[in-house]
């Protein structure tokens, strides 16, 4: 499953949950405590995202968007309906 996830790195804590934006496909709002300096956000961000979808942090990959704030995402053997919920948030 692949998703669009908005990074803000150098929040006080991490946080999964809420959709940025109104477009369609949405936009999954991600919160690290990791500055974005030397990609330690992105690193924070398949951590993060690996434990709130309940997988191993090998499933998730960075596959596009490495350098900005809205990254696409893919997801192996992740469940839709976890990502709806987060979306709801």
């Amino acid at each position: 499953m692949r998703l669009s996830v908005r990074v803000h790195p150098g929040a006080r804590r991490d946080e999964v949950g809420g959709r940025y934006g109104d477009t369609e496909p949405p936009i999954l709002i991600v919160r690290v405590a990791a500055p974005a300096a030397g990609g330690r956000a992105n690193e924070r961000l398949v951590s993060v995202l690996a434990s709130a979808l309940g997988g191993p942090r090998s499933a998730v990959t960075v596959v596009a968007g490495g350098s900005g704030r809205t990254k696409v995402v893919e997801v192996s053997g992740a469940d839709p309906a976890c990502r709806d919920r987060l979306l709801a948030r």
